[in-house]
């Protein structure tokens, strides 16, 4: 750790310890800051630190406890012992996971079973239980088969989804087990889904968000998609299920919901079950409406049905009186309170309230303590910290400044809101990012930043690769518009893209980028469009599509071969949600002809970057093969960054790095 402060300390005196601009080593020296868990008294902080470290390409993590009410932070477990899941047992005692085992803070020790796994640990809150996932074969493979051929990598499918997000399918599956929580250790596991060949916590993202204990420990609650082969691939219906441990009776309470059924979370004074449900299968951006179910009569009610938003995550008030949630909202994420009658003698008349209303964003709800919310908060000059939100005032302050020394010594970027009129007489909100120090008497490079999803919320984050910051400190002006597509303006804002990828999302950006570069500030002849994933498709799109306005392109993860892209992506139900369906109906047609990039490929005459992961298997490493192919022999300057060993996301450090001088060194080049 003294060796991190130290290098730190060197970059900056390289400037003769005057502010510094942002570098791509000082990004990636920043600390991670992500919030554990609040204490069962409501006293104490925990949350964890990661840090990377360059030449071993991996990062380390430090789990340590803070006073919320004031006091200096504590180290609880260093990087060689702690990797994450904090967790408390009956008495209020700390847990957490390390490499697949289970530790508890008194006894100092393993409680699991020797060379058994143990991920998503969530003890009962009777501290007799625990429940937890491992992962199980249920499926045979190979090697099955043919147990003699030992030395053979092939691999046999009879169904999809045969890899998903960045890994194969091996025949295993996430299963919940119970275990008996005694001071000797975890004892009597059960496996709650025997035999069954579906994942709980859901695959590739579930975790803790997909368990709850009731009050009395009597219900497990969690979220499963119990679909297998074309069935799990082309639909979202993720099922609630409650699981009673003493007559091991499975009961799915969202049957008849067909769309995503997510985070089931039992009220504190045991009366409800509530969660985020998605009215529609196969949409996975649809709207997330609350649902609160009375135990007693399973009655259920939808809190949400008149307001026009969509639901990040949520949090109950410890009375069970009023929800909080993260809302997209407006170009950001904000935090709202939601208060009901509690007759509930009849659908209840629900007040929302915006408790925030800055220009950060407010994520992850850790905790509900006295009259705050704790939560993480971050803005497009500041990675996250924890914050404390006055519930009344929506005042915050900081709990965690892991970050503060290195910020004090950075020029930070001026950003600014700016309205555009859009094609059709629509007011879009475009976040513009200046360099730091910037003269609005000179001109810049201007960078269009084109957002992924395409229905994710471009909002005040802070991300260690499209960093907003780091560009800004190399020179670069940055438009992000919200345009078509994004949360936090209305479900017909957001869904208006499905099946018009290519249509008025594309104006959207044109429109931005043209009135932006109406100032005097701006360089018209240095300007480009940048994005990944559906900003990928967006960048190629554009390439075919923006007459002569930009300089160069980069593109990451983009799909640019709509029909094979189609036949070679794992999740179909969003590509039937967004496409409308495969390419070989020919209701589908023109979907496919106009809103394809590779139609488009007769009018590319602009340089252009193509970045791609190898275990991407959302945007599977064909399309940037198709893409770069054609940009050669077209003869346009190209290059392509390709990257085996990442997926989707690049998220090792040196590969990291790489991509961003090379994001750079290509700019530099083209601008």
């Amino acid at each position: 750790m003294k060796f991190k402060y130290c290098l730190l300390f060197f970059l900056f005196t390289l400037n003769g310890f005057s502010q510094s601009l942002m570098t791509e080593d000082i990004l990636w020296s920043l600390g991670r800051v992500n919030g554990e868990a609040i204490s069962k008294d409501g006293k104490s902080l925990f949350y964890s630190v990661s840090r990377y470290d360059k030449e071993s390409n991996k990062s380390q993590t430090q789990l340590y406890m803070l006073g919320i009410q004031g006091g200096n932070s504590q180290l609880v477990s260093d990087a060689k012992n702690y990797a994450g899941n904090v967790c408390f047992d009956g008495g209020g005692n700390l847990m957490y996971s390390k490499d697949g085992q289970v530790f508890h803070d008194l006894v100092q020790r393993n409680l699991g079973i020797q060379n058994l796994e143990y991920s998503n640990l969530m003890p009962s809150p009777n501290g007799k239980m625990i429940a937890f996932s491992r992962s199980v074969k249920i499926d045979k493979i190979k090697s099955d088969y043919y147990p003699d051929l030992d030395k053979s990598t092939a691999m046999i499918f009879d169904d999809l989804m045969f890899r998903h997000w960045k890994d194969w399918e091996d025949g295993s599956y996430n299963h919940l087990f119970i275990g008996k929580l005694t001071p000797d250790g975890i004892q009597q596991e059960s496996d709650i889904m025997p035999g069954e060949p579906f994942n709980a916590p859901t695959s590739p993202f579930g975790g803790l968000d997909d368990l709850s204990w009731s009050a009395d420990s009597k219900w497990l609650a969690y979220v499963c998609v119990k679909k297998k082969g074309k069935d799990y691939a082309i639909s979202t219906n993720s099922e609630i299920y409650l699981y009673n441990p003493e007559s091991n009776e499975t009961v799915n309470i969202s049957e008849g919901m067909p769309g995503y059924d997510k985070e089931p979370r039992f009220s504190p004074d045991g009366r409800f079950l509530a969660w985020l449900s998605m009215g529609r299968d196969g949409y996975e951006a649809d709207k997330n409406n609350l649902i609160i179910m009375e135990l007693s009569s399973r009655k259920k009610y939808t809190l949400t049905n008149s307001w026009d938003e969509t639901i990040n995550h949520y949090q109950w008030s410890p009375d069970s009186k009023s929800i909080f949630c993260n809302v997209p909202y407006r170009g950001s994420i904000q935090l709202f309170e939601m208060v009901w009658d509690l007759d509930l003698s009849q659908n209840p008349a629900i007040r929302f309230r915006q408790i925030t209303k800055t220009d950060h964003d407010y994520n992850g709800i850790i905790g509900v303590v006295k009259n705050e919310l704790i939560c993480s908060r971050t803005d497009m000059n500041h990675a996250a910290e924890i914050f404390a939100v006055d519930i009344q005032t929506g005042q915050s302050r900081a709990l965690t400044q892991v970050n503060a020394d290195v910020y004090k010594l950075l020029q930070l970027s001026p950003i600014e809101k700016h309205w555009i009129k859009t094609t059709d007489g629509k007011d879009m909100l475009s976040w513009v990012i200046f360099p730091p120090g910037f003269d609005s008497t000179k001109k810049y490079p201007t960078l269009l930043y084109c957002q992924g999803g395409p229905q994710s919320a471009l909002s005040q984050f802070y991300s260690f690769r499209w960093n907003f910051q780091l560009m800004a400190a190399k020179g670069y002006i940055v438009v992000a518009p919200n345009r078509r597509g994004m949360p936090g303006w209305g479900s017909q804002w957001n869904e208006q893209i499905s099946g018009d990828w290519g249509g008025q999302c594309m104006k959207d950006y044109l429109s931005a980028i043209d009135q932006i570069s109406a100032k005097r500030y701006v360089d018209l002849n240095r300007r480009a469009a940048v994005g990944a994933s559906f900003g990928g498709y967006s960048v190629f799109m554009l390439a075919g599509l923006h007459e002569k306005r930009f300089k160069s392109f980069v593109s990451h993860c983009g799909t640019y071969n709509l029909e094979s892209w189609y036949a070679s992506t794992e999740e179909l139900f969003f590509a039937n949600w967004d496409l409308k369906g495969p390419y070989w109906d020919k209701k589908n047609e023109l979907i496919y002809t106009k809103q394809s990039p590779h139609k488009l490929i007769n009018k590319w005459d602009t340089p252009i970057m193509i970045i791609q992961g190898g275990r991407d298997y959302r945007i599977p490493d064909t399309q940037a093969f198709e893409a770069f192919t054609a940009a050669r022999l077209k003869n346009l300057k190209s290059r392509m960054l390709y990257i085996p060993d990442e997926g989707h996301h690049v998220l090792k450090i040196q590969n990291g790095l790489v991509w961003q001088k090379e994001f750079f060194r290509w700019l530099n080049e083209t601008l």
